[in-house]
């Protein structure tokens, strides 16, 4: 199926954070086929060069960079950033999509656990976007740049046995009003996402089960799955000019979930 063409977005340069498999690979291919120049970053080297080498099949001429990143160390992520700034000649987009929505008993989250958690949902889109706004506010005033934070709608639900997960999302919400503040005088614009339960290939491994789809698709309006597509559709949207006045806000697509 064919969607919309954004002009604004060919030779926009990306930087995607957990690129590899679910709503990451859908967002790259989304990218690239704007013809937009995309970089990822992932800890997953075989999921990466997979996606890789299935774009490169349909698409040679894409303009592709990618390296393995643990974006618990932000010298890293940093560094990666202002890599691919010096590979393109800058940076335009960054996606803060990286996440672990791992279940834990609340009575069982130690110290250590608690901190991962957040040192993997929360803490790599505010150093991205702090090491991106160095970059983006030398651009164009007339074309700023675009920080897309990936939230979540158990932000607002509060699911139990995930209550880091829903920290951290939350956390965002609240960053990305913030920094909408603080980056907006150099047009830069800091918008979430707020996905529903994505039919990912991990969702459908792990927890997205028949009978669980089943108990959630009764509380939502629109009666189907949402796929990673979906949610790449949206990601397009705000990375693009056609968004050029929407920041600050935490936009949610769930079908009529919440």
């Amino acid at each position: 199926m064919e969607y919309t063409r954004y002009a604004s977005l060919t030779d926009k340069v990306v930087f995607i954070t957990g690129g590899a498999t679910g709503i990451g690979a859908a967002m790259v291919k989304a990218f690239v086929r704007q013809n937009a120049k995309v970089a990822f970053v992932d800890i997953n080297e075989t999921a990466s060069a997979d996606l890789l080498q299935s774009i490169g099949r349909i698409n040679p001429d894409a303009r592709l960079w990618f390296r393995r990143v643990d974006v618990t160390d932000p010298d890293s992520l940093k560094l990666a950033i202002n890599d691919v700034a010096s590979e393109f000649s800058t940076l335009d987009v960054l996606v803060n999509n990286v996440g672990n929505d791992a279940r834990q008993d609340v009575e069982n989250i130690s110290a250590y656990d608690w901190h991962k958690c957040m040192q993997v949902n929360l803490d790599p889109a505010f150093f991205a976007s702090q090491a991106a706004y160095k970059i983006m506010h030398n651009n164009p005033a007339s074309s700023g740049g675009s920080i897309i934070n990936f939230s979540s709608i158990n932000a607002l639900i509060g699911p139990q046995q995930m209550t880091g997960y829903v920290t951290a999302k939350a956390g965002l919400m609240g960053m990305t009003k913030s920094l909408s503040r603080d980056f907006g005088v150099d047009n830069i614009r800091v918008n979430a996402i707020l996905p529903g339960w994505v039919a990912t290939e991990r969702q459908l491994a792990s927890w997205l089960t028949k009978e669980e789809e089943d108990k959630w698709t009764d509380d939502m309006a629109l009666k189907k799955r949402i796929e990673p597509e979906d949610v790449a559709n949206l990601a397009l949207f705000l990375a693009s000019d056609d968004s050029s006045m929407i920041t600050g806000q935490a936009i949610n697509i769930d079908g009529g979930r919440t």
